[in-house]
C-alpha cells in the first residue's frame, strides 16, 4: 500500500448504494479502485471499513489507510452525482482531518467501471438520462450503430464528430431513425459566388434582326457566361468548350450563334442532347420560342416519325437531335444539308462507357460532314456543367474555353443514415415541408427524387402524399410531356426520376433527394453526382437549393458493388470531379471505326484521328475484315446492317448465331437481354 499511496494523484469519490466508491488515478491512469464504507461517531463521520477490489479478488484494509490516501493525494474530488446527503457525510468526514475536496461533475459510467473521468460544459455529452464522458457517449453510439447495420470508417467518424459538435447523444440516434434536424443532417453549403464580368447590353449585340429582337423582348443584358462568350467570339464564329453551372444560361449561348447564323442564311442549326426526353423538351422551347422566324424539327433514334406523328424534316432550319437519331443519319447516308452552327449538349458524355464512345465517333463523322457538304466553316460550341478537365478538353476539341464558376444560389448538402423501408417515409416529409413552403420570389419548393429503377419510380410516386409523379424513358413522350407541363405549373410537388434522366433535363426543383446513390447497378460517378445535385435551385425561381442523401448503412443494390452507400456517399461528397476521357476496348474501337469508314470510306482514318480518344486504327480494321465487316475501306453488307443497328461485335455475332439456329424474335429478343444483364 505505501508505494501506492506514494503514486496518488486524484483521490476520486462517487456514491455507490450505502457506500462510496474509490478510485486513485495518477497521471490519469488508475492506480486501484476500492469501496469506503463511513460510520457515525461523536466526532463525526469518519471510515468504518476500506475494500481494495483488484479483479475478482478483494482485500480488506485498515480504514486508517484511507486518510493516509487522502493525506498523500493532490487532490479529492466528489462526484457531483454524489446525493446532497453523501456529500455533506464526505465533506464532514474530510473536514474533521482538514482535508480539502471539490465537488466536480463527472461520468458516472465511467465511475461504476473504476475510472475517474470529470466532465466540462465543453466535454459533456447528454443522454436520454444523465450526462456522460465522450469515450462512454461513443461506445453508446457504436452500439446503436452496430444495430442498424456495418457503417463504414468515414460515416462512423461523421456521426462522431456531430455527437461532439451537439453534445446531444439522443440526437445523433435519432438521425439514425430518420429524424431531419437540419442542423444535424447538413454536411455542407456550396455559397453562391459571383464572378466580376460586365455584362453586355443585347442592344449591343450585332444579330440578324429576327433573333436580335427575340432577346430583346427577354432580356437588358446577357448573364456572365454569356455575356464572356461573345466577348470572345461566340457570335463572331468561334468554336468554344462552355463549362458552366447549371441554370447559368449556357444554352442561350449555343441559341444566339446558331439562330443568327441560320437567319442570314449560314446554314441551319444542328442542337443535339443525349437523351430523347430531353430532345422533346429542347424541340418544344425551340418551337415556341423560335418557330415563328424559323422551322424546326426533330430527329430521335432511327424512326422517320415523331412520337407526335410528324415526320422529320431534314430540310429544316432547326434541327434538335438525339445523338444516336443524327448518327444513324450519317451512317445511312442521309442529307442533312448545310450546317452552319453545331450545338452538342452535355459534352462531358464523352467520359461514359459505352455513350463516350458514340459521342466521340459521331463528333468526329459530323466534322467530316460538314466539311464535305457545307457551304462555309461550321461552328461548333460545346455544353457542359460538368467537366473536371476543362483546359485538357477543349484542347482536344480544339475549341476556346469558356469557363465560368458562378453560382446564381447557394445549395445546402444533407446526409441522414437509415434504414431501405424509411426511405419513403423521410422523402414524403421532405417532399411536403419544400412544398409547404414559398421562396421570396413566390415559388412553391418542388423536388426530383433520384432512384436507380423505374419500378422505384413509381413506387416512390404512389407514396407520396402529395401530388408527384414518374418520370423515365419508359414513358411515352406525350406523359412526359405532360409531367413537366405540370411541374412548370407547380401543380407537382415532384418527379421521381432514374439517374439515367439527370443529364439536362429542365425541371426547377429547389431539392434534390437521392433515393439511391446508384445507376442502375453501378455506382454514380463525382461527375453524374454534381450533374445531379445541380438541379437543385434556381436563381430565377429560388433563394437556395437543398440536396439530401438518403443513406442506408451497409446498402448495396447489386452483389457485384464491392462498395457500400455509406461508403460512396462520402466518397462522392467529398470527391474530385473525374476528367472527361473517352476510353476505347476492342469492341468501342472496332463499332466506331465501322461506323467512320461507313461514312467516310477511304477517310475512315483521318476520322479515328480526328477522335477525342485514342482508337487503335490498325487493331480495329484488322478486326473488321476478320469479321467480314468491310471489304477494303468499304462497308458490306453485314458491315452496313451491323452499324445501322448500332450493334457491338458481340452483339452482332450473338444476333447472326440465333438467325442461323432459326430462333424466333421472341428468342432473339431474349437472347440480346441476355447478354445485356451479363454485361
Amino acid at each position: 500500500m505505501s508505494q501506492q499511496v506514494a503514486q496518488v494523484d486524484t483521490l476520486f469519490l462517487h456514491e455507490d448504494d450505502d457506500q462510496y466508491r474509490v478510485v486513485v488515478q495518477r497521471d490519469g491512469s488508475r492506480v486501484f479502485t476500492g469501496f469506503l464504507e463511513v460510520k457515525e461517531t461523536s466526532a463525526g463521520p469518519r471510515p468504518a471499513r476500506l475494500r481494495i477490489v483488484d479483479g475478482a479478488s478483494e482485500e480488506l484494509r485498515s480504514p486508517d489507510e484511507f486518510v493516509e490516501l487522502a493525506r498523500r493525494a493532490n487532490r479529492i474530488r466528489v462526484s457531483q452525482q454524489t446525493s446532497s446527503r453523501g456529500r455533506t457525510e464526505l465533506q464532514e468526514m474530510l473536514d474533521g482531518y482538514q482535508l480539502d475536496a471539490k465537488v466536480v461533475r463527472t461520468c458516472r459510467l465511467c465511475a461504476q467501471s473504476g475510472v475517474y473521468s470529470p466532465i466540462t460544459s465543453e466535454t459533456a455529452i447528454e443522454t436520454e438520462t444523465e450526462t456522460v464522458c465522450p469515450d462512454c457517449a461513443r461506445e453508446q453510439l457504436d452500439r446503436q450503430l452496430a444495430y442498424h447495420g456495418d457503417i463504414t470508417g468515414t460515416a462512423q467518424e461523421r456521426l462522431e464528430s456531430l455527437l461532439f459538435e451537439v453534445q446531444d447523444l439522443e440526437r445523433i440516434i435519432n438521425l439514425l431513425k430518420g429524424d431531419l434536424d437540419p442542423e444535424l443532417t447538413k454536411f455542407d453549403e456550396i455559397s453562391p459566388t459571383v464572378e466580376d464580368v460586365d455584362p453586355v447590353p443585347v442592344s449591343s449585340l450585332s444579330l440578324h434582326p429576327g433573333i436580335q429582337q427575340k432577346l430583346e423582348g427577354r432580356f437588358d443584358t446577357l448573364l456572365p457566361v454569356q455575356s464572356l462568350a461573345v466577348e470572345n467570339g461566340a457570335t463572331e464564329g468561334q468554336d468554344q468548350l462552355v463549362v458552366s453551372a447549371t441554370a447559368t444560361g449556357k444554352t442561350l449561348v449555343g441559341e444566339m450563334a446558331g439562330l443568327d447564323r441560320v437567319l442570314n442564311g449560314e446554314g441551319k442549326m444542328l442542337f443535339l442532347v443525349p437523351l430523347v426526353a430531353l430532345a422533346n423538351q429542347k424541340y418544344g422551347e425551340f418551337q415556341d420560342r423560335y418557330g415563328d422566324i424559323a422551322d424546326v424539327t426533330l430527329r430521335v433514334g432511327a424512326s422517320r416519325v415523331n412520337d407526335d406523328g410528324e415526320r422529320f424534316d431534314p430540310s429544316a432550319d432547326i434541327i434538335v437531335g438525339t445523338y444516336e437519331g443524327i448518327d444513324h443519319a450519317l451512317r445511312t447516308h442521309k442529307n442533312l444539308g448545310d450546317i452552319g452552327t453545331v450545338v452538342i449538349d452535355e459534352v462531358h458524355t464523352l467520359g461514359e462507357g459505352e455513350r463516350g464512345h458514340r459521342l466521340d465517333g459521331l463528333i468526329s463523322r459530323l466534322k467530316y460532314y460538314c466539311r464535305e457538304k457545307s457551304a462555309g466553316d461550321t461552328q461548333w460550341i460545346y455544353l457542359s456543367a460538368t467537366v473536371g478537365n476543362p483546359g485538357t478538353l477543349a484542347r482536344a476539341l480544339e475549341a476556346t474555353l469558356i469557363e465560368f464558376e458562378e453560382r446564381p444560389v447557394p445549395i445546402e448538402r444533407h446526409v441522414t443514415f437509415l434504414d431501405g423501408r424509411e426511405k419513403l417515409d423521410v422523402e414524403d416529409k421532405l417532399t411536403q415541408r419544400a412544398f409547404d413552403q414559398k421562396s421570396s420570389k413566390g415559388y412553391r419548393g418542388q423536388t426530383i427524387i433520384f432512384t436507380n429503377s423505374r419500378r422505384r419510380c413509381h413506387e416512390i410516386s404512389r407514396k407520396l402524399t402529395y401530388s408527384s409523379a414518374p418520370y423515365h424513358a419508359g414513358l411515352d413522350n406525350r406523359r412526359r410531356s405532360r409531367v413537366e407541363e405540370q411541374f412548370a405549373d407547380q401543380e407537382l410537388s415532384a418527379v421521381v426520376t432514374t439517374a439515367a434522366l439527370a443529364a439536362g433535363v429542365d425541371f426547377p426543383a429547389s431539392q434534390v433527394i437521392f433515393d439511391s446513390l446508384a445507376m442502375g447497378i453501378e455506382w454514380l460517378s463525382v461527375q453524374e453526382f454534381h450533374q445531379m445535385l445541380g438541379r437543385a435551385g434556381r436563381p430565377d425561381y429560388h433563394d437556395k437549393g437543398t440536396v439530401y442523401l438518403l443513406i442506408e448503412p451497409d446498402g448495396s443494390y447489386h452483389g457485384s458493388q464491392e462498395m457500400t452507400e455509406d461508403e460512396v456517399a462520402f466518397k462522392l461528397l467529398k470527391g474530385e470531379m473525374e476528367p472527361v476521357q473517352t476510353r476505347y476496348d476492342e469492341g468501342a474501337a472496332v463499332e466506331e471505326t465501322l461506323a467512320n469508314v461507313t461514312v467516310g470510306g477511304s477517310a475512315a482514318k483521318r476520322l479515328n484521328e480526328m477522335m477525342v480518344g485514342d482508337v487503335p486504327t490498325k487493331h480495329a480494321l484488322g478486326k473488321l475484315l476478320e469479321y467480314n465487316f468491310i471489304d477494303s475501306l468499304e462497308p458490306t453488307s453485314l458491315g452496313r446492317a451491323v452499324t445501322s443497328h448500332f450493334l457491338s461485335p458481340g452483339d452482332a455475332f450473338a444476333l447472326l448465331d440465333g438467325i442461323r439456329q432459326g430462333d424466333s424474335p421472341y428468342d432473339l429478343v431474349a437472347r440480346m437481354e441476355k447478354r445485356e444483364r451479363e454485361d
